[in-house]
């Protein structure tokens, strides 16, 4: 793989500047965030008051603890304008989930928001190793949800040449990639999969492509997942983070010449660690919930959000802003099976170390006789395991599982293509305990 590390000339001067003016510039911001959001959204007017806080009682970044969190179900009780901090004529950009579990998240940009998203997404794209020039492959889902369009500013900030190819059609990605010759690929890790099985199939080398960098996002991935996907392609994988409630794709970025966690642009957003069960905020360097509160967003200011992610922060190595440790689930994607807790990252790893198995997976939950189940359906690595040797590599998983987690599970071992595949967010957890 190359050396993709960017020049320190091409850094923004916050990125490498002391914490010390790092701190000062979030406290000045977040005053002014708190205090906007207090005057010109009604959901903060009645929370701040209820909890007994002003946005005059923030004197330091560690006063920020004394104000009330924020959760979905507040974006979904004030659906869909009613969190929105201008006047609607003054939104240049509305985002939406997609509500499949329930009432649809809006979120609204001013043009100062679209500005700064692609400054920070363009950050991001550079401390990938993506360079003015560069050829991009766009592979994240355009339209309502902020991954397509979100790295589209940011590259186009950047000045690199955008191929908005969107996610699908398979086929057609691979044929793109072998054409263009793009250096950059973004894309979820789970669909990257599906692209390199479509390489496979067509009989193509996919490291002999031109590909140099994976930007990957939108889901938990382990690092197994990224030696796989490094190996198979010759080319580096990075981690890009966003959610569309804080802002989208790039509220925080892994390095490129590190590779050790994601740095979060602590000029535009303000990180916690809460402890998920009690709320209280704990160290830099424990395991709990990620919380983020903005600093320089005008349409939808988001203070002390809930983001159910699950990390820890430590200090800053390759820039001087914080990283944060790659998500390791999500504590409502959290699996609570016979009194042990799992997350699918933790399978995902078992699987990634056992022979013969490919990386794609799903998860079943089933309840017969009152008690829980969980059964695990993977697939070969390639059609020429027999039945015997299929069986034998489920057995593996099944005690790797065993040994690992402490919980029993059923492995099923399908022919390869036997998982159904995702164009956009994996689904790995089916379900049907009713």
């Amino acid at each position: 793989m190359k050396d993709l590390t960017p020049a320190t000339t091409t850094l923004d001067p916050i990125e490498i500047a002391s914490r010390d003016e790092i701190e000062a510039l979030q406290l000045d911001r977040l005053k002014w965030s708190l205090a906007h959001a207090y005057k010109n959204v009604p959901h903060y007017t009645a929370s701040f008051d209820a909890a007994g806080v002003h946005p005059d009682d923030l004197k330091s970044l560690a006063d920020l603890a004394k104000f009330p969190f924020t959760v979905k179900q507040d974006l979904r009780d004030n659906y869909p304008f009613g969190m929105f901090a201008v006047p609607r004529d003054q939104v240049a950009r509305i985002h939406a989930s997609s509500g499949t579990t329930g009432q649809p998240t809006v979120v609204g940009y001013t043009e100062a928001d679209l500005k700064n998203w692609g400054n920070v997404v363009a950050r991001s794209l550079r401390a990938a190793g993506m360079q003015p020039g560069d050829l991009l492959h766009n592979a994240y889902g355009y339209g309502l949800f902020t991954g397509g369009l979100g790295v589209h500013l940011g590259a186009d900030a950047l000045g690199l040449t955008t191929v908005p190819i969107s996610g699908g059609m398979t086929p057609r990605q691979v044929r793109l990639i072998v054409d263009f010759k793009p250096k950059g690929i973004t894309v979820t890790p789970s669909y990257a999969l599906s692209i390199l099985d479509e390489f496979n199939a067509q009989g193509l080398d996919p490291r002999a492509s031109s590909l140099e960098v994976g930007i990957f996002g939108a889901e938990p991935w382990t690092n197994a997942m990224r030696r796989e996907i490094e190996e198979a392609f010759d080319m580096h994988a990075v981690d890009i983070y966003g959610l569309s409630e804080v802002m989208g794709p790039g509220v925080s970025m892994e390095c490129v010449e590190s590779k050790d966690g994601l740095h979060i642009w602590e000029d535009h957003f303000f990180p916690e660690i809460i402890n998920p069960d009690t709320g209280a905020p704990v160290a830099d360097g424990e395991q709990g919930e990620l919380v983020f509160t903005s600093l320089t967003k005008e349409a939808f200011p988001i203070i002390r959000y809930r983001t159910r992610d699950l990390t820890r922060l430590l200090p800053g190595t390759a820039r001087s802003m914080r990283r944060m440790e790659k998500v390791t689930g999500r504590s409502d994607d959290m699996i609570i099976l016979r009194g042990v807790n799992v997350f699918p990252t933790q399978i995902e790893e078992c699987l990634m170390a056992t022979p013969g198995l490919a990386p794609h997976f799903q998860i079943e939950l089933t309840k017969p006789d009152r008690m829980d189940q969980m059964r695990i359906l993977c697939e070969a690595a390639d059609g020429s395991l027999s039945v015997d040797a299929k069986s034998a590599a489920g057995q593996t998983l099944a005690s790797q599982i065993k040994q690992s987690i402490g919980i029993s599970v059923q492995v099923d071992v399908a022919e390869v293509g036997g998982v159904a595949r995702s164009q956009g967010k994996a689904v790995r957890i089916i379900d049907k305990r009713g």
